[in-house]
């Protein structure tokens, strides 16, 4: 395989390339690994027990590792068509800063060193599940579903639901109904999201042949399952409260949060059809990740003052 540079200069399989250290991190989808590390604390904090800090901090690095060598393989196996998408033609495999070989290489090594330690360090029921969503993510995701079915993001997205799980079989070695809602919140969550943005991207999934759903059903049939995608991630991200691991005020949160993520994806909804500013999903798109991080952070906050309540007797 050989890429072209905005240089015009080659890099191919079996040569060394002259990729910097900022090449190798940006091979990591450094924006994502922040919210799969995120929710991973999430999972963490929110789990009933204890976990040493040192191995705390180990278990956080290493699902950070594993989420980083997914993005770089799944670079490596979409560089062909992020060389089309102006939103990804930039990245070090299409833009000629790092070979494809060296990508895949990268990713496998970061891989198998994530698990490994995860298991060794933490327990191993972590690890499988960590191993698990790196698959998931690089084959079943990526070689396998974004190129074969419109409902590629929706199963896809369970890739990115797994990281607050396994943050909580690092404390407990188990999986709980506790944590599948959090996975199910994330894995709801995923499909209003990435449709949002796909809506404004749809010329790009377009020139590649990717079947997003705007492409294959249309806008409208899109911006129906936005709004039933969002109804639903509202309606589970409430369901701590209602299973005991959260409080009234947790809910009364996530509540309005649900709230305004349903109103926003109600605005896509009334967007005309071509319209071709897309300001209704850009804004959607925008809100919810600060929807995302807002609701792990108050399951976080509300978990910490139920723990600083149950040690000072009450309210101080």
């Amino acid at each position: 395989m050989t890429v072209i540079d905005n240089h015009g200069t080659l890099a191919k399989d079996g040569e060394l390339s002259e990729a910097s250290a900022r090449d190798y991190f940006e091979l990591l989808k450094p924006r994502v690994m922040s919210l799969v590390v995120f929710t991973a604390l999430a999972g963490l904090v929110l789990a009933p027990g204890h976990i040493h800090p040192v191995l705390g901090l180990i278990a956080i690095l290493c699902i950070a590792v594993g989420a980083g060598a997914s993005g770089a393989l799944n670079m490596w196996y979409d560089a062909d068509i992020d060389a089309i998408m102006s939103r990804t033609a930039n990245r070090p495999i299409p833009a000629g800063r790092i070979a494809p070989s060296e990508a895949l290489a990268f990713g496998l090594v970061l891989s198998g060193f994530s698990v490994v330690i995860l298991g060794l360090a933490v327990n191993w029921l972590s690890a499988g599940i960590l191993a698990f969503t790196i698959f998931f993510y690089a084959v079943v995701y990526t070689m396998w579903l974004k190129r074969s079915t419109p409902q590629n993001i929706v199963i896809g997205g369970a890739a990115g639901a797994f990281p607050p799980m396994i943050g909580w079989a690092c404390v407990t070695d188990s999986v709980t109904i506790e944590s599948t809602v959090l996975f199910l919140i994330i894995f709801l969550w995923t499909p209003a999201h990435f449709w949002a943005l796909a809506l404004f991207k749809m010329r790009d999934y377009e020139a590649v042949g990717v079947p997003m759903l705007p492409n294959v059903a249309g806008e409208r049939a899109t911006k129906h399952q936005i709004v039933a995608y969002a109804v639903l991630t509202a309606v589970c991200a409430v369901l701590p409260t209602f299973l005991g691991f959260a409080s009234l005020g947790y809910g009364l949160v996530a509540a309005a949060l649900g709230a305004i993520f349903i109103y926003c994806s109600i605005a896509v909804w009334r967007m005309p059809d071509g319209d071709l500013k897309m300001i209704p999903a850009k804004k959607l798109f925008g809100f919810s990740i600060f929807y995302l991080f807002a609701v792990f952070s108050a399951l976080m906050i509300d978990r910490l003052a139920s723990v600083l309540v149950s040690h000072t007797g009450g309210w101080f």
